[in-house]
């Protein structure tokens, strides 16, 4: 018999889906106190999937939200289904997949792969031949459904799919897929590129049988007319320039041509997938030779991208004329310098540190836009060409940052910025007349022109630290530090974020000024509310260390303590504040302050808190527990600021860290979760200074991090820093470890050298390197694949010490012996020409 409702509870249940939809939060409370009773019966979720499925003539919304409330008790409860219940729920969803409504078919794919993700795609065999055998139907709702659904399949279990556990169905989808590129209707061709995606970047092996296939089909819907489908197309070519560039290669010049167009759609959704192409071409050492040609028509499409848009200028609310609420400022703490390896092509002033804050009124526009992925690849391209970048950038520049129009000129700033690292010789030149009127910027009426002028000057902090005080640092201090004291909250914190740039590369040159910098900060502290207080920490702890003790001088310690005081005696033990407080002390060495804290002694006061008294403090208080209650805090920005304090206190005194870590580290991987930027990003840098720390003794503690480190460097689209420190932690690791790492080598090292080929020579640096050696020496059949990789990041070096220099050279000449000098001449004749001249002359190969 097949299960039928009783018609009062049909009823009832219906009557809880249209309370759920009330915006009043008590009837919002009442709702789910009320599931979470009726999950207590079985056959409850019967009533949602007949809600979906059955109820025709309900509003699609209620149907809808029947089927979501379904997906999260699966998600949850799935376990603990009756067989019939799941029995049933899984026939509703295939005899339905072709309802008449879009909202309704999509809801019931979400269902589908909810279910197969718990462990059902090997449960429930049907599945996938039932679906594939349904994209044949002639009704367009049911091939529609069934592709929907196992698009959503393809996303969240690609890698089973490439698996045997299934017996390999990709051997049968893959080329089905292909088949439906050639459809009538875009949404089909649209689902049928985006299921064949899922599987480039896993090189899945039925994907790579059709390569060619899929590649002539991906050409043949080049110019469709769809905007999903372009966007796809896109999608595809970026993913294979990064595994198959190989078969790309003969057709790239056809795809740069495409890929200009496409960067221009008038869809900002294709043109960003397009402008995505960039970025990936930068980190290939073909580049130069492929681009070389098309700079001229490159430069300004980039740079025409790099304008915020009509809805980002609407969603920011530029315009207003009230100022920000000071409660919203995003914290920015303060931390060691190398945990942010500081050249982010990310503009500072669109939250560059505060990814994960999602409580702010501009979130709209922190995700990855259009703008800053063109900002983005000009920066990485800047550094691929350098010198000759600048000959097709130049005419242009001038114009954008004289313009009347404040966004064309925003733009321009943002430019100036981007290329800044790369073209940094060639523009010493223009920067005698372009600081100033960058100084000039930063009274500007519009506060988004405000707050990017910050990010650029930052950006020539280092030149202009090596010129003259007086027409340059002196004005450019004066005005930042107004624009500290901003009404608007992005140019406080862009202002602030630059001042600490500034103050690291200015360290004792700012000495003179202290007096009229403390006033300005401690200023900020009056006027700062709560949250906002959180990114004067960072300002004022990077004073702190690029100062030194010039700091140590009784009347800035008269300045700065009581407003420091008084926020710390304000504060409970449990409060939020505490920690980068804590943190900020901690930065803030100056030990004369024993005389304002003596007679208001915290179990972890102020007193221990400073400079050479670090080791007293972690002695006699229970830092170390209140770290690692922090460091489980549901507030990703106190989690971040606690791995920071945790990554110095291993260098500072690790003799008190060591007994914690077989509790820490199990928590620091479970925060290698690249969705928390920064906290992912202190994280692993901590895990890499307490692997060098530990030695042999890391040994327990690499099979809790290594994969999730492994998965974060092969992720697309993370950011440049984060990539740079989990390149720099897996060779910490491979170093002290590297029996447990080596054997992974395929799988990371080739974004390993891209990651690390663009840094500068530094202690770091030089660590990761030594261990990806150490890790060759152990498992040289790892890099075979990708040598080419490894010879460019080799050559990233500038001035590597002696001994790193021999093991460079014995891998080189070793892998030369091994191949033979004809296999050699064939490999390097694949170099860049740069790159051959370059280990010629450094390593004779």
């Amino acid at each position: 018999m097949e299960w039928q409702p009783d018609e009062q509870g049909l009823q009832q249940v219906l009557h809880l889906l249209k309370d759920s939809q009330s915006p009043n939060t008590a009837a919002q409370r009442a709702v789910q106190q009320k599931l979470e009773q009726l999950n207590q019966f079985p056959d409850f979720n019967n009533y949602l999937i007949f809600v979906l499925t059955r109820l025709k003539t309900e509003d699609e919304p209620t149907r809808s939200l029947s089927g979501l409330i379904l997906k999260n008790n699966v998600k949850v409860h799935y376990q603990n289904f009756p067989p019939a219940v799941a029995h049933f729920i899984k026939q509703e969803c295939l005899n339905n997949i072709g309802d008449p409504s879009p909202l309704i078919r999509a809801t019931i794919g979400i269902l589908i792969t909810t279910i197969s993700t718990k462990g059902e795609l090997q449960t429930w065999p049907e599945l996938l031949p039932h679906l594939c055998n349904m994209l044949d139907s002639e009704d367009y709702n049911i091939c529609e459904g069934s592709f929907g659904a196992l698009q959503k399949i393809c996303e969240d279990s690609s890698e089973l799919l490439d698996s045997d556990a299934l017996n390999r169905p990709l051997n049968i989808m893959i080329p089905k897929f292909l088949q439906f590129f050639k459809h009538c209707s875009p949404k089909i061709r649209s689902h049928a590129i985006a299921c064949v995606n899922q599987f480039i970047i896993g090189r899945a092996q039925a994907l790579m049988d059709n390569i060619d296939t899929f590649i002539e089909s991906l050409f043949a819907l080049a110019a469709d007319e769809d905007s999903e489908v372009r966007k796809n197309v896109c999608r595809a070519l970026v993913m294979l320039l990064e595994v198959r560039v190989d078969r790309l290669i003969p057709h790239m010049r056809s795809i740069v041509e495409y890929m200009l167009q496409r960067s221009q759609d008038p869809d900002e959704n294709v043109a960003l997938e397009a402008c995505e192409f960039w970025l990936t071409l930068a980190e290939q050492p073909i580049c130069k030779d492929v681009l070389s040609g098309h700079l001229a028509q490159l430069v300004p499409v980039l740079v025409n991208g790099m304008k915020y848009s009509e809805i980002d200028i609407i969603l920011l609310k530029v315009n207003e004329a009230v100022p920000d609420n000071e409660q919203d400022i995003k914290p920015r703490f303060h931390k060691s310098r190398t945990v942010t390896l500081r050249h982010e092509g990310n503009e500072a002033e669109e939250g560059e540190e505060s990814d994960e804050d999602d409580d702010d009124d501009d979130d709209s526009l922190s995700d990855w836009n259009l703008r800053k992925c063109s900002a983005a690849a000009l920066d990485v391209l800047a550094n691929v060409f350098r010198d000759e970048l600048l000959p097709h950038l130049l005419p242009v520049l001038k114009e954008l940052l004289f313009h009347p129009d404040w966004v064309v000129k925003e733009s321009g700033i943002l430019v100036l910025g981007a290329i800044a690292e790369g073209c940094m010789q060639d523009m010493v030149p223009y920067l005698p007349e372009l600081i100033p009127h960058l100084i000039q910027c930063l009274c500007d009426k519009k506060a988004l022109v405000r707050s990017i002028a910050c990010w650029t000057l930052s950006r020539y902090a280092h030149w202009v630290v090596s010129q003259p005080p007086d027409p340059y640092l002196k004005p450019l201090m004066t005005e930042l530090l107004k624009r500290i004291l901003d009404s608007n909250k992005r140019v406080q914190e862009a202002a602030c974020s630059a001042f600490a740039t500034l103050e690291e590369e200015a360290c004792t040159e700012l000495v003179p000024y202290l007096s009229f910098i403390l006033d300005t900060l401690v200023f900020a502290f009056s006027k700062y509310q709560h949250k906002n207080l959180l990114i004067l920490y960072d300002a004022i702890g990077t004073l702190a260390d690029s100062v030194g003790h010039h700091l140590n001088q009784p009347e800035y310690i008269q300045k700065l303590m009581p407003p420091l005081i008084q926020k710390w005696n304000e504060l409970k033990d449990e409060d939020k504040d505490l920690f980068p407080l804590l943190e900020h002390y901690r930065a803030a060495s100056c030990p004369t302050v024993n005389q304002f804290t003596m007679e208001n002694q915290q179990p972890y006061g102020l007193a221990e808190g400073l400079g050479a008294h670090v080791e007293q403090l972690v002695t006699r208080s229970n830092i170390m527990t209140l770290i690692f209650q922090c460091m489980q805090d549901t507030m990703p920005e106190v989690r971040q600021s606690s791995f920071a304090l945790l990554g110095d206190l291993t260098k500072a005194c690790f003799l008190h860290v060591k007994p914690c870590i077989a509790e820490f580290l199990p928590v620091l991987g479970l925060n290698l979760n690249p969705e928390f930027i920064s906290v992912c990003n202190n994280a692993t840098w901590a895990i890499g200074e307490i692997a060098i720390q530990m030695g042999t003794e890391m040994q327990p503690f690499v099979a809790l991090v290594l994969n999730n480190l492994v998965e974060i460097i092969n992720r697309p689209n993370t950011p440049k820093t984060l990539l740079e420190n989990t390149a720099i932690t897996i060779g910490r690791l491979g170093y002290v470890c590297p029996q447990e790492v080596a054997p992974m080598l395929p799988q990371f090292i080739r974004p390993w050298c891209t990651s690390l080929r663009n840094i500068r020579d530094n202690e770091e640096k030089d660590s990761a390197f030594r261990g990806i050696c150490v890790m060759i020496g152990v498992n040289p059949g790892g890099v075979v694949q990708d040598f080419i990789f490894f010879c460019d990041a080799v050559a990233s070096w500038v001035n590597p010490k002696d001994d790193l220099r021999d093991m460079f050279y014995k891998i080189l000449h070793g892998f030369k012996d091994q191949v033979g000098e004809d296999n050699w001449q064939q490999f390097s004749e694949q170099f860049p020409p740069l790159l051959k001249e370059r280990l010629s002359a450094c390593y004779g190969v």
